[in-house]
């Protein structure tokens, strides 16, 4: 295949992928775009909101780990299939709920369907995308993720406040099955490598050996650590912006909209930062190092409303850097053939910490306590440095050896 074949196969591949992963991304934030009308209807505290995201990414953890080993048996193309399906399902059940069971039996199916992005994302971007144009397949993946986060809102509370949030819900149903019916028509460019699938299968005597190497659980935490951080932006930065600075629910939303924004120009540049690098820990430390100063200083609530706004935007900037040099630091320290395991145990980090995270500071909300939001944002983004210059050090360490 010539250069420009390539080029293309590579670009329709990234696409499609970036694709499912800012819808996966967008019904992340279904239920906390909803929260106020939700938190109305059905009478609940901001721990009880906070739970539903709970239920949700507790599913999602524990599904993305077994996800990865179906990945590695029957290819990552089905389990992306089902996963976008059940994503629409869980709308459709959601927009019907009459209490707060119906708001959880809803939020623990669309975490079902969450479960499968990330190992079989990455599967089908390491198995067709050529290696020259990978990290800028991350940086892509990463940066349709933060579309997703941010179209959320934008969308749901929109429709919500023209009409109902029923209606808000409805809607969302339509996203995965419009996006499931272009990944169908593309099926081909998303085929499973069948090499890489016999290889996995015939090692399945040590489909678990992967979970003795101490990089992969450091690569866990590093997730963990960094989702703690994120649950918190997620969803109680635009409250906690409100009580601290004062400013309005729409300028704290747009506070919300320049952290997600410039997390994916972030990503772009950390895109070309990655590809040029491979000490990729040392990227992702000093990018953390910086965004969790300026949560810090948000928490203090030492500059204007207007200068909160820019400091979100600072903050997921930085936090953007280190996405793509994340995403190459797991590739480099995951064992050959399975990459779907690895990568589906490891980003059941990011699940769980994202189930721990909005509990966690939904408590703080309720102990009327916003600053601590921002301190805890930057506290768990200073331990995933510790995290991930681990692994960095023990990835150089195996590769020294091995030369």
């Amino acid at each position: 295949m010539n250069t420009k074949a390539l080029l293309k196969q590579d670009a329709r591949v990234i696409g499609l992928v970036g694709l499912a992963h800012g819808v996966s991304h967008f019904y992340h934030l279904i239920l906390a775009a909803l929260f106020p009308w939700l938190k109305t209807e059905f009478g609940l505290r901001y721990s009880e909101l906070a739970l539903l995201m709970t239920v949700f990414f507790v599913i999602s953890g524990i599904g993305q780990a077994l996800a990865g080993f179906v990945v590695d048996r029957v290819g990552a193309r089905r389990v992306l299939f089902s996963g976008m399906a059940m994503l629409g399902v869980s709308a459709l059940v959601l927009s019907n709920a009459h209490n707060y069971a119906g708001l959880v039996v809803g939020a623990l199916m669309a975490g079902m369907g969450n479960s499968i992005f990330h190992p079989a994302d990455y599967t089908i971007l390491n198995q067709r995308v050529t290696r020259e144009r990978l990290a800028h397949g991350f940086s892509v993946h990463g940066v349709s993720g933060s579309i997703g986060w941010a179209a959320a809102p934008l969308f749901l509370t929109g429709v919500a406040s023209a009409t109902d949030w029923r209606t808000a819900l409805l809607s969302a149903a339509a996203l995965p099955a419009i996006v499931l019916a272009i990944l169908w028509w593309n099926r081909e460019a998303l085929r499973p490598d069948p090499i890489v699938r016999h290889a996995a299968g015939a090692q399945q005597g040590g489909s678990f050996d992967f979970l003795r190497l101490p990089s992969v659980w450091m690569c866990f935490g590093f997730f963990f650590l960094t989702a703690l951080a994120l649950g918190g932006i997620q969803s109680f930065s635009s409250t906690g912006l409100v009580k601290l600075y004062g400013m309005s629910l729409a300028m704290a939303t747009s506070a919300f909209m320049a952290y997600m924004l410039a997390s994916a120009a972030g990503m772009m540049l950390g895109g070309f930062l990655g590809a040029g690098r491979k000490n990729h820990d040392r990227t992702i430390a000093a990018a953390f190092a910086l965004a969790a100063v300026l949560a810090l200083l948000l928490g203090l609530a030492v500059v204007p409303a207007w200068g909160a706004l820019v400091l979100m935007a600072l903050v997921g900037f930085f936090s953007g850097i280190a996405g793509p040099s994340r995403d190459l630091m797991i590739r480099a320290a995951a064992p050959k053939n399975a990459t779907g395991r690895v990568y589906g145990v490891v980003y059941s980090g990011l699940d769980s910490g994202l189930a721990v995270g909005p509990l966690l500071f939904g408590l703080m909300m309720d102990a009327g306590k916003p600053q601590f939001v921002f301190a805890g944002i930057a506290f768990f983004l200073l331990l995933a440095i510790a995290t991930a210059t681990g692994v960095g050090s023990r990835t150089r360490a195996t590769a020294s050896a091995a030369a």
